[in-house]
C-alpha cells in the first residue's frame, strides 16, 4: 500500500518525437520538481534512457508512475491504475493514435521491468479533458449506426496541454470567472487549438484521431476525405500508405519536403519553406476566428509548446491582422518572450495574449496522486 502522505512520483510524458521525465517528491503537499530531463528517442532503449535518468539524478525510490495516454476513447476518460485491462484498450485504440499510444505502452513495460510490478502505473488521458464536449462540437455528420457501432466522434487531444494553460491563466486572473473565455494553442510537433468557457472546452480542432485540425510537423491537419479517395483510386494508396501518408509524410514536412522543424524552416528562404510555415500560421489563424464566434469572443489567447513558446515570429503571422476583434501584438513583448511565461498583447487590445510554458508534468502527478488517494479510500 502507498502511503499518498509521502512518496516520489515519477511522470512519464511519451510525444510523436520525444519524451519528458519529471519526478516530485509528495510530502503532504506536492514539492517542485527534483529532477526533469527531455530526450529525443525514437526508436527503442526506452529501458536504457528510464535508467539513466533515474541513476543520473539520484532517484531510487519511485512509488507511483504517471503516463500521460494520448488516445483513451469512449471507455478511458479518467485517470486509472493500468492493470490488464486497461494496458489492452490503450493497445486496442493504437490505430487512432498511431504515433502516441504504441509508444506509450513501451514506456508503460519499460516502467514494469526497470521499477518492478508493484510499483502502481496511472494512467492520464489527453481525451478525458473533452469528455463532456457538446454534443454538436463532438458529432460528424455520418450515419447514427455507424457512430454508434465504430465510436465515431470527435474525442480532442493535448488536453493534459490545454488544461494546464487554462489552470495556470485561472491563477492569474482570479477575478475572471473560472477564466473566462480562453483559445489555447498547443503548438508543437503537435498542434492543436482549443476553445475554453470557465473551464469547461466548447471545440478542439483534433478530433477522432490526433491527425484532424491545424498543420504540423508530419501530419496534415484537415484535409478533403474526398481527395483520400481519389488518391485510393488514382495511387493505389491502401490503408498502410495513407497512414504513413497522413501522419509522417505530410505537415511542414510535406509541404517544405525539406524538414519538420520550425527553426530549420524559419532559418530558410526556400520558397517550399516559406509556404510551409505561412500555411501554418494562415490555419492557426482560421481556427482562432472560429473559437471567437463559437465562444462569442474571448478574454484571452494562449500559446503553449515547442513553437507556442518560442517562435515569436510564428505567434506574429498567426495574429496578423486581428486587431479587429481585439487581439493586438505588443510588437516588442512578443519578441523578447522566448520560453517565458508573459503578456504579449498591447493594452490597447481587448483581448489579452499570453505566453504559458506548458507544465504537463505537474498535472500528471496531480492527477495521479488523486487516484491513489481515491483507491486508498476505497481500500478503508
Amino acid at each position: 500500500m502507498i502511503d499518498v502522505e509521502r512518496h516520489i512520483i515519477l511522470t512519464i510524458n511519451a510525444g510523436s518525437s520525444s519524451v519528458r521525465f519529471a519526478v516530485f517528491r509528495h510530502e503532504g503537499r506536492l514539492s517542485p520538481r527534483l529532477a526533469e530531463s527531455r530526450i529525443d528517442l525514437r526508436d527503442g532503449g526506452e529501458q536504457g534512457a528510464l535508467l539513466a535518468f533515474l541513476q543520473t539524478h539520484g532517484i531510487a525510490d519511485v512509488t507511483v508512475t504517471a503516463h500521460r495516454i494520448v488516445h483513451g476513447g469512449g471507455k478511458l476518460t479518467a485517470p486509472c491504475v493500468i492493470d490488464a485491462d486497461i494496458e489492452a484498450e490503450i493497445a486496442r485504440l493504437a490505430p487512432l493514435a498511431p504515433l502516441h499510444n504504441p509508444l506509450a505502452l513501451r514506456w508503460v513495460r519499460a516502467c514494469r521491468a526497470v521499477l518492478g510490478k508493484d510499483v502502481p502505473q496511472i494512467a492520464v488521458f489527453d481525451t478525458g479533458f473533452y469528455a463532456a464536449l457538446p454534443e454538436v462540437a463532438a458529432t460528424y455528420a455520418l450515419p447514427r449506426d455507424l457512430r454508434s457501432k465504430h465510436g465515431l466522434r470527435r474525442y480532442g487531444f493535448h488536453g493534459l496541454a490545454h488544461q494546464a494553460m487554462w489552470r495556470r491563466w485561472r491563477r492569474l486572473k482570479p477575478a475572471l470567472e473560472d477564466g473566462g473565455r480562453v483559445i489555447s494553442l498547443q503548438l508543437g510537433a503537435g498542434c492543436s487549438v482549443t476553445a475554453v468557457d470557465r473551464g469547461t472546452p466548447r471545440d478542439t480542432s483534433m478530433g477522432f484521431s490526433p491527425l484532424e485540425g491545424l498543420v504540423m510537423a508530419t501530419r496534415s491537419g484537415d484535409i478533403d476525405p474526398g481527395l483520400l479517395i481519389y488518391l485510393q483510386r488514382h495511387e493505389g494508396l491502401g490503408p498502410e500508405e495513407l497512414d504513413h501518408l497522413l501522419n509522417r509524410a505530410s505537415g511542414l514536412l510535406g509541404v517544405s519536403g525539406m524538414s519538420d522543424d520550425m527553426r530549420v524552416l524559419l532559418d530558410s528562404d526556400h520558397p517550399d519553406a516559406r509556404l510551409a510555415v505561412a500555411l501554418y500560421c494562415y490555419r492557426a489563424r482560421k481556427y482562432i476566428g472560429a473559437y471567437l464566434a463559437a465562444l462569442g469572443g474571448a478574454d484571452a489567447v494562449l500559446f503553449g509548446g515547442g513553437v507556442g513558446e518560442n517562435a515569436a515570429s510564428v505567434r506574429a503571422q498567426i495574429l496578423a491582422g486581428m486587431d479587429w476583434c481585439g487581439i493586438v501584438l505588443d510588437d516588442d513583448a512578443n519578441r523578447a518572450t522566448v520560453g517565458d511565461e508573459a503578456r504579449i498583447s498591447a493594452s490597447t487590445g481587448t483581448t489579452e495574449v499570453w505566453v504559458i510554458p506548458v507544465d504537463e508534468a505537474t498535472v500528471l502527478a496531480r492527477e495521479a496522486l488523486n487516484v491513489v488517494q481515491q483507491n486508498l479510500n476505497e481500500e478503508d
